[in-house]
């Protein structure tokens, strides 16, 4: 039987829920409407799903919350799609790190809704299969730090956990994972969020320079994530696997 796309909607407008959920079933796919996080919660704990799209305004948890429960819990794969009331950059830059992979203005069409919809789905199950990011839980090392992928802690050589928002944990996933091979930002935007660079040209530029931060790495003459003319990054160091986390 051939798949059909499931999606989920999570928004307190009932309205929105209504047209939403109405045209996505007329363009053949698979539609559940639900109104508040505990809602979107229960559903997914019974059902997959493919895509969520996640109002960010809403009583209780609002999107960014749940967004970022997403991306922490079983679901951390799923495509999220934000849609807010305010073209404000802030409310963008913070979707990036809390993980999701597009976003949508208010007012919208249903029509542009599908698109991006559509889009993401493909970008997704389309990234090449050399650039995928592994997610079995291991221990790497490389120079005075160690990444548990399994509890998501970067650690020094103290022991000592340094925290990675979500989007920064993404970042250095996909570095440690093709160390010292350049990525140009598509790529690395790509791997990280699943969406095209339009909106967000600027914010791998600006989540490298956080994780240099978190990795104590000199911006002038970085020992870790080195800057490629005209092309984009490369992770210098050679990464170790030590093994299970323990």
């Amino acid at each position: 039987m051939e798949h059909v796309d499931h999606i989920l909607i999570v928004d307190d407008d009932r309205e929105i829920r209504e047209m939403v959920g109405n045209y996505l079933r007329k363009n053949g796919l698979r539609t559940t409407v639900v109104a508040d996080g505990r809602q979107m919660r229960s559903f997914l704990e019974a059902t997959p799903v493919d895509l969520i799209v996640l109002d960010i305004m809403m009583p209780g948890d609002d999107g960014l919350v749940l967004c970022r429960d997403i991306r922490a819990g079983k679901h951390k794969a799923t495509p999220v799609l934000m849609l807010t009331a305010r073209n404000d950059e802030t409310d963008r830059i913070i979707g990036l790190e809390m993980g999701a992979d597009d976003y949508l203005v208010k007012p919208f069409s249903a029509r542009e809704l599908l698109a991006r919809i559509n889009a993401v789905l493909r970008r997704t199950r389309m990234l090449p299969p050399n650039l995928v990011v592994t997610e079995t839980g291991r221990l790497l090392g490389f120079g005075r730090w160690r990444l548990d992928t399994s509890a998501r802690h970067l650690l020094d050589e103290d022991g000592t956990m340094v925290a990675l928002s979500g989007a920064e944990y993404r970042l250095l996933r996909v570095f440690l994972d093709h160390p010292q091979r350049v990525l140009n930002r598509d790529q690395l935007l790509n791997l990280t969020q699943g969406r095209d660079a339009d909106l967000f040209d600027r914010s791998i530029d600006l989540l490298v320079s956080r994780l240099r931060q978190r990795l104590l790495d000199d911006a002038r003459e970085p020992a870790y994530i080195k800057t490629v003319r005209s092309e984009g990054y490369v992770f210098s160091l050679p990464v170790e696997v030590l093994g299970a986390p323990t």
